[in-house]
């Protein structure tokens, strides 16, 4: 960052959506070869801000400054581009039936005239932009079949050779800017290091990132400098290795997080009853899997991926067809061969899925109609719904759960992340399930809403014991009374109590653990 003139240069960006200030007199200044972090909750204004940088949005107030030139906003569609800048989102935006060079040339392919396109040539070029990366992927491959960061790292590439073809044909080369949004949400963590060295690269010849995250650990690790936004508003700007991850949750929410000690709940199992065991749950990589959950118990599993620790709260819930094994409740003995989601609920299951929006809702449907649709037989006078009745349990259950904006005919969609998951953890509390089952229950979901998903979490263990399966280890330390270790598909041995730490997790996950796990 040796050129002292800003990439980049926003003041006074103000945006008003009905009367609101998404965006009030925001700043934001982006060097040359910097990594920057833009934090905030969701809502705080970094959606809004990106979509203003992309020509999506028209601003009420601000200015621009690219490389010391006045840029006059609004931007038109598409002229992003001539300025260098280009964006990738949580979903990538990739075609999963398509080969990775087919969605790397997608551009090129859409705006050539010619009347025929050079397959060979196609995967040849696909193979030098890799290898000038350094990223090993095969140009051949289905996307659908690459794994999760190759596919992060594909819409990489593609984003930085789109503004390089861009600016050649400006005829104005230089240090160009990559807006990641969200890009290792879907990511296990052991992945996201290949990530970062690819936007190390990047920025190794001048051109910038701004890296939108809520996960504080990335953004201490790979941003210079970061800014936060809060209520609209630039709440500060700071150099990342300067402030402690404490200051920069103070400068993301206006105050300090409250403590949650861990010796308040790594209560002992011993003596509770026992409300569900498993045994021998075989399927991919599962082997032989057994173990007892507790009444009022939270029990984690972690692993590396492959190991198999996520696919267990899958198959418990009938989501995962082939699953082996057995389970028991009260004087009930199940073959988890026979189950299906709709038997898993009458059994008192419920599950979160990790992809909340694919697998967890409808996402075209308000928010009150995915808040209803497990109750839904509850509101039936003969064959009428009862839409009063209906509206009157949403309204209750957003005020309940924190869910904002508090406005259940709002399409589920255009929420934030964490407020789909309050939802989603509001839909399958009003079944007052027996066991539930979480999947990453605060992916994508901003610091705040965080501390609130993990009050949830504690609170539901008065009428529920749960499975939380995460690969964020300092989550399973937050609220986990056990955590269970996966390694190659075996359940290899449980943590317990004060040492439910972090890095003791990392440690076990990484095949530290030599013993096998004690019978259940």
């Amino acid at each position: 960052m040796t050129n002292s003139t800003p990439l980049v240069r926003l003041r006074g960006l103000t945006k008003i959506f009905g009367g609101q200030r998404a965006l009030d007199g925001v700043d934001l200044t982006i060097m040359p070869g910097e990594v920057h972090g833009l934090l905030g909750e969701n809502g705080s204004g970094k959606s809004t801000l990106i979509k203003v940088l992309s020509g999506f949005h028209t601003p009420d107030g601000g200015t621009l400054e690219v490389a010391g030139r006045d840029v006059p906003l609004p931007l038109l569609p598409g002229q992003h581009r001539s300025l260098g800048f280009d964006f990738v989102h949580q979903d990538l935006g990739l075609v999963p039936s398509l080969s990775v060079t087919e969605n790397l040339m997608l551009g090129e392919i859409a705006s050539s005239r010619k009347v025929a396109y050079s397959w060979r040539a196609a995967r040849e070029r696909a193979a030098a932009m890799f290898a000038r990366y350094d990223v090993d992927i095969d140009p051949d491959a289905t996307v659908e079949r690459i794994r999760p960061v190759d596919r992060a790292m594909l819409a990489i590439v593609r984003a930085v050779e789109s503004i390089r073809a861009g600016a050649a044909a400006e005829g104005e080369a230089g240090a160009n800017m990559l807006v990641l949004d969200e890009p290792t949400v879907f990511l296990p963590k052991q992945e996201v290091g290949q990530l970062f060295s690819l936007v190390r690269r990047i920025t190794s010849d001048g051109s910038s990132v701004l890296f939108v995250s809520h996960d504080l650990d990335e953004v201490r690790e790979i941003t210079d400098r970061v800014t936060v936004l809060r209520d609209g508003r630039t709440s500060g700007t700071a150099v990342t290795k300067e402030i402690s991850g404490r200051e920069l949750v103070t400068m993301i929410i206006g105050r300090e997080l409250a403590e949650h000690p861990h010796d308040a709940h790594a209560a002992t199992t011993v003596g509770r009853d026992v409300v569900l065991s498993v045994r021998n749950l075989s399927h991919g990589p599962l082997q032989d899997v057994s173990f007892d959950l507790h009444e009022g118990e939270v029990l984690g599993f972690a692993g590396l991926v492959g190991s198999g620790y996520e696919e267990v709260v899958y198959s418990l819930f009938g989501a995962s067809p082939g699953a082996t094994g057995t389970i028991s409740s009260g004087e009930r003995t199940i073959d988890i061969a026979s189950l299906t989601p709709r038997r898993a609920m009458s059994l008192g299951m419920a599950l979160v899925p990790g992809d909340r929006k694919n697998s967890g809702s409808v996402a075209t449907l308000s928010l009150g109609e995915n808040m209803n649709l497990t109750v839904l037989d509850r509101y039936f006078r003969g064959w009428r719904l009862r839409h009063g009745t209906m509206r009157d349990n949403v309204r209750q259950l957003v005020t309940e759960f924190d869910v904002r904006p508090a406005v259940p005919d709002l399409e589920y969609g255009s929420f934030s992340g964490g407020n789909q998951q309050k939802a989603l953890m509001a839909k399958w509390q009003q079944t007052n399930p027996k066991v539930l089952l979480l999947h990453e229950p605060t992916q994508g979901v901003d610091v705040g809403a965080r501390q609130q998903i993990f009050d949830m979490i504690r609170g539901s263990t008065a009428t529920s014991a749960t499975i939380c399966a995460s690969s964020e280890y300092e989550q399973l330390e937050t609220i986990c009374d056990r955590v269970g270790i996966f390694v190659r598909g075996r359940l290899v041995t449980f943590v317990t109590g004060a040492d439910i730490t972090k890095a003791r997790i990392a440690d076990l996950c990484h095949g530290q653990a030599s013993a096998p796990v004690p019978a259940p």
